[in-house]
């Protein structure tokens, strides 16, 4: 992706100091979808919507094609004595124990000394076994002849085994990377909805409420989630503000924090006691100041401030693939040339 880098007659002042990408990348000029990265102009030429409102797009109605992604395609003419599985479009083949575990099954290991030595004369490259729990006795015998965890989940285990000699492998990792959001909520009175966290690793801190997004939830969806189980404000969305990358996550795992701007339905709030112990609304002059409030923390603040001042918005969109005919976000600046009510 290529970016162009402009010059501007305004100033960069504290945007720069405190989110120096929203300077350097994108122009501040009048004509300002002129000077859109490449990327995003391809946002509006694959004819995303086109009028002002920020929020995110109605869901549409699709039925996914996942197959086109995947290419798994169930072997027919596998040799006798030997595991059937499916193909990959990586000259891959997955076996799963749903599909093909025996209970008396007493020749296993020979079963699968020759499935191996079938699959190597294929020249096929990687082995997945797919074991589900209640099938757990061929964990042992499968690492017995040199297959490896990759990765586990609620009710199965999946195991590889790399079978070219003369090719390093290159397998995907699993999942690696945790992804949590926060929502800063600014009401009328402009005051920032802050809480505390029981578990915090500084007592008695403020943060912004949020939480760890589920599997296959979008970002807009979770942080209205969490921030409503967590105070019982209710909200819509507004713009992206931030994301913050560590690699201390739990589990070894790096982590994402993405943090959220969002409009308040309402105002009372509804504490959830599991995990938050007191929940505010308080002043913005006072929790930029405050010194129970991480500075990270109020830089998010701090460039939601800029974003309002210079009417600029992250907003997201909702579009389906042309292939796999999935639905996705697609996030991208916008600028706003009247005063903004962010």
């Amino acid at each position: 992706m290529s970016t162009i880098l402009l010059k501007s007659n305004i100033k960069p002042r504290s945007l720069r100091s405190v989110f120096p990408w929203v300077y350097d990348c994108c122009s501040l000029k009048r004509n300002k979808t002129n000077y859109i990265p490449n990327i995003f102009k391809l946002a509006w030429i694959k004819n995303f919507s086109s009028n002002a409102d920020d929020t995110v797009q109605k869901k549409t109605n699709i039925q996914p094609n996942y197959s086109v992604f995947h290419k798994y395609e169930k072997i027919m003419d596998a040799p006798p004595g030997t595991f059937s599985g499916s193909s990959d479009r990586f000259n891959g083949i997955t076996v799963e124990s749903e599909a093909e575990y025996e209970a008396d099954d007493t020749d296993f290991e020979c079963k699968l000394k020759k499935s191996l030595i079938h699959w190597k004369d294929c020249k096929r490259r990687c082995i997945w076994f797919k074991v589900k729990t209640e099938h757990a006795d061929w964990i042992p015998r499968l690492v017995k002849f040199g297959f490896d965890y990759h990765h586990a989940k609620p009710g199965y285990a999946m195991l590889c085994y790399w079978l070219p000699t003369e090719e390093e492998p290159n397998l995907p990792k699993y999942a690696h990377t945790m992804l949590g959001v926060g929502g800063v909520l600014i009401n009328d009175k402009n005051e920032i909805l802050v809480v505390r966290d029981r578990y915090a690793q500084i007592p008695n801190s403020w943060k912004l409420p949020g939480g760890f997004v589920e599997p296959k939830e979008k970002l807009v969806d979770a942080t209205i989630r969490e921030v409503l189980e967590e105070t019982g404000i209710d909200s819509t969305f507004i713009t992206v503000i931030s994301f913050r990358h560590t690699h201390i996550g739990n589990f070894d795992c790096s982590d994402i924090y993405a943090v959220l701007a969002l409009k308040p339905k309402n105002m009372d709030i509804h504490l959830e006691e599991r995990e938050i112990t007191k929940a505010q609304w308080m002043p913005i002059e006072e929790y930029l100041k405050h010194p129970k409030v991480h500075e990270t923390n109020r830089n998010f603040l701090k460039i939601y401030l800029e974003y309002k001042k210079r009417n600029l918005t992250f907003v997201c969109e909702n579009a389906v693939h042309q292939i796999l005919n999935v639905d996705y976000e697609l996030y991208y600046m916008k600028f706003h040339d009247k005063e903004s009510n962010l």
